[in-house]
């Protein structure tokens, strides 16, 4: 199979596909810009704090910039995160308290998320402080509408958890359209009950975020997409003030919530990283869409297909073989900036049941923008792949991993 032709073909009958892309990076662009202008963004808010982190104007400005956005009424955007998964931490202890229950509509969370819940034992998860967790699963990589409905009207929840992204699961991501739909039903029956959307891999995917539709908290990670490749680490949690005050208080201590949490000489990186979010985001889902084509055509299921609506910037191949999983993610390192050298392998890594294999050679430690391929090593063997800060870039990668996986 020549790959070079493949991808040729391939960039010619997807034309339309990536010119909506790029439809959605200009509104997106257009609403950073924006964000940006009314805030008055200037070079003072660069300037760094220490210690406590009081009266940082740059810190404060940037929380304004990204509540505007995400179409929020405040937003917590803080170094002091160390990943997605530890601002979901922080805002599910935030906001439960023991008895409370929280239901999760989106099928069971990330790995990662399993010991800060206690669906796997851990003396510190919510399940110890006596915070109960119940389950629905979607169907069809839908919502459950009918069993979500019926649990609301006959139990009390404080907190319905959603995940758009599918983590490791072989589920579909979910859309904006079909989480505006779920949330419009259980707001009509319960206005009170918190809806938390774990919204990493997802923004800039499309005009909308969950706040706009009326998710009332959300959380990503800063490695990801509002990143842009440039902020080296931090999360953000976005929704309600007084939610997001609570988050704060956990974050920090109470009493002094976001008052305090220097910046450490990050605030100029996570502006940059926001205003380059628009076209890494449409970079990622291009060399996504191309990945699908090329790969259908070699024969593997991939999921999304390349023509199907995308929640997200990841690609879920289907290989069925270890050995080509870890084929094609040996071949996207070789194709990355950083230790390209480096011969990946499958490990044990902190928070996975399985071994994972993880081909992520990027400036910033496990950046999944950038580029990077992932995957457990368990049938059926599926490797997840994300991320390009540029196209060309994206190609380059992509080439490598498909010669790879197609050589005798």
């Amino acid at each position: 199979m020549n790959i070079e032709k493949l991808i040729s073909e391939a960039e010619k009958e997807l034309t339309p596909i990536f010119n909506e892309i790029e439809r959605h990076a200009y509104n997106n662009s257009k609403k950073v810009l924006e964000a940006f202008h009314i805030n008055k963004i200037s070079e003072s808010h660069f300037n760094s704090t220490t210690g406590y982190g009081y009266g940082d104007l740059g810190r404060d400005a940037i929380e304004k910039v990204f509540a505007y956005v995400l179409g929020s009424e405040d937003a917590l955007v803080r170094n002091q995160f160390i990943s997605g998964s530890h601002a979901l931490n922080v805002t599910l202890f935030a906001l439960l308290r023991p008895n409370d229950t929280m239901l999760a509509i989106s099928g069971e969370p990330y790995d990662t998320l399993k010991e800060v819940i206690g669906i796997t034992p851990n003396n510190s998860s919510l399940a110890s402080f006596g915070i109960k967790y119940e389950q629905i699963d979607l169907v069809n990589d839908d919502f459950d509408d009918d069993k979500i409905i019926d649990a609301i009207k006959n139990k009390k929840y404080k907190l319905i958890h959603i995940q758009r992204s599918r983590g490791y699961s072989t589920r579909n991501s979910l859309t904006i359209d079909k989480v505006e739909r779920i949330i419009s039903k259980i707001k009509s029956i319960d206005s009170d009950v918190i809806i938390m959307v774990d919204n990493c891999y997802c923004e800039f995917v499309s005009d909308k975020e969950p706040c706009e539709i009326g998710a009332d908290i959300m959380v990503g990670s800063l490695i990801k997409n509002l990143g842009g490749g440039i902020a080296p680490n931090g999360a953000y949690v976005a929704g309600k003030r007084g939610l997001i005050s609570l988050v704060a208080e956990r974050l920090t201590l109470p009493g002094e919530g976001r008052e305090v949490g220097p910046s450490l000489g990050i605030n100029k990186q996570f502006l940059m990283g926001l205003y380059f979010a628009p076209n890494a985001v449409a970079s990622s889902l291009k060399i996504g869409v191309l990945a699908s084509y090329c790969l259908e055509k070699l024969g593997f299921t991939v999921s999304p297909r390349y023509d199907e609506a995308r929640a997200d910037i990841v690609d879920m191949i289907t290989f069925n073989d270890p050995e080509k999983l870890i084929k094609f993610t040996q071949g996207i390192q070789a194709g990355s900036i950083i230790d390209a050298h480096a011969a990946v392998e499958p490990t044990d890594m902190p928070g996975y049941e399985d071994k994972i294999i993880m081909a992520s050679g990027s400036f910033t430690q496990g950046s999944s923008i950038e580029i990077s391929c992932d995957g457990p090593i368990r049938p059926p063997y599926n490797a997840y792949l994300q991320g390009s800060l540029t196209y060309e870039y994206g190609k380059i990668a992509l080439k490598e991993a498909l010669s790879k996986l197609v050589e005798k």
